[in-house]
């Protein structure tokens, strides 16, 4: 038996944050109803084409949900999603601010009658301030908290090029949801989770602004290299490659200048003697590595620095993770279906000894209309059919 089998999450979501938590908790076996717009469903839907005709961010984000579509001014409609609510041990929500109050689905409200529901919000800013009411989405956030003003080269800020906020986000809001079910596992109650992107970045950007803050000084972009530690990025090989390297203690330079680059003297100059001033003369470590890897190719410096424990990288393309060949060797890839095709999925992060994964379909829009409607549908005084 699965974490969450039994648990039913009824999911007002759309775009990234909310179909990320949700999805954590469909591969525990949590049963994910997405409520969808007629016709158009959830705009994430359409954010590409590039996955067998459907969107990349849906299909990564959507396995192992139901999609119903329901129009929720409809009276009929209106009726099958309070039968779904009613049935939900979880509500998760990301709607525009003020949508779900007018719904009548907020928090305070659907916990008079249902004191036992876990009610999950995710917002851009939340509750109160200024900014409560205003949209969100992830590159705007990651303006908000500083990381683009941290991110990229001296004379260019760049964006993260992943949706960041909205992932970190929805890790709070699964391990949130977690926190609450084991509650209410425990007292008998639910509780009303509440997530916003500003504060979930925020913390991810806490030691920069401590960097900054406290160190009086703003933060350094520094492209692929570290701003705090050195060395710490990437150095060019004597076949026109690059490495990239970090270095984490001062045991760990002095191996890299002894066993590496030959140049054990480098281990007792004052200008690198410890992290501080190694960020300090960063310019001058990096020709000093590139000149000792110039008559090596980027395989023979990796097998040098695994050899002596110096952590390493070669650099990889996003297509390239697919047949990555560490996660190839640990069986971390399923097939799963998606509406037009089949599609390699990652195995949940978390394994759990002896529980098999569940990584069921991607539904297509309004794929569940019909046996959901029949599940839930009810009639106007309100009895499930």
């Amino acid at each position: 038996m699965l974490p969450l089998e039994g648990t039913v999450v009824v999911a007002l979501e759309q775009a990234v944050a909310a179909p990320f938590a949700t999805r954590q908790l469909a591969d525990l076996g949590a049963r994910v109803i997405k409520v969808e717009r007629p016709g158009v469903g959830d705009f994430s839907r359409h954010y590409d084409r590039t996955v067998h005709g459907d969107s990349s961010y849906f299909v990564w984000l959507n396995r192992g949900k139901e999609s119903i579509e329901l129009d929720i001014k409809d009276e009929d409609d209106r009726r099958v999603l309070d039968a779904l609510v009613d049935a939900a041990d979880v509500l998760v929500q990301n709607l525009a601010p003020g949508a779900v109050e007018r719904l009548g689905l907020d928090a305070a409200t659907l916990r008079k009658t249902r004191p036992d529901v876990v009610h999950c919000s995710i917002s851009g800013y939340g509750t109160g301030g200024p900014d409560e009411m205003k949209k969100a989405y992830d590159l705007l956030i990651q303006c908000e908290t500083g990381l683009v003003a941290a991110t990229g080269t001296p004379t260019q800020p760049c964006k993260a090029g992943i949706s960041i906020a909205d992932i970190a986000t929805g890790m709070y809001a699964y391990s949130g949801i977690l926190t609450a079910l084991m509650q209410r596992a425990k007292h008998g109650v639910g509780a009303t989770v509440e997530v916003a992107m500003i504060d979930a970045l925020g913390e991810w950007m806490a030691q920069p602004a401590y960097h900054a803050a406290y160190g009086g000084s703003e933060t350094r972009r520094t492209g692929a290299k570290h701003a705090s530690i050195a060395p710490y990025g990437p150095y060019r090989t004597g076949d026109g490659g690059r490495v990239f390297l970090g270095v984490q203690s001062d045991r760990e330079w002095e191996r890299l200048c002894r066993e590496v680059l030959k140049r054990p003297e480098l281990a007792d100059d004052p200008r690198f003697a410890h992290n501080p001033e190694r960020v300090a003369h960063d310019e001058v470590i990096g020709p000093l590595i590139e000149a000792a890897f110039a008559h090596l190719d980027a395989d023979r410096v990796v097998e040098l620095l695994d050899d002596v424990g110096i952590a390493c990288a070669r650099l990889r393309r996003p297509a390239e993770l697919l047949a990555h060949p560490q996660l190839a060797a640990r069986n971390r890839w399923r097939v799963v279906r998606t509406p037009r095709g089949a599609v390699q999925a990652t195995v949940p992060v978390v394994t759990i000894a002896g529980q098999v994964p569940v990584m069921r379909d991607v539904p297509g829009l309004g794929e569940h209309n019909d046996s959901l409607r029949a599940e839930f549908g009810a009639r106007p005084d309100g009895v499930v059919q």
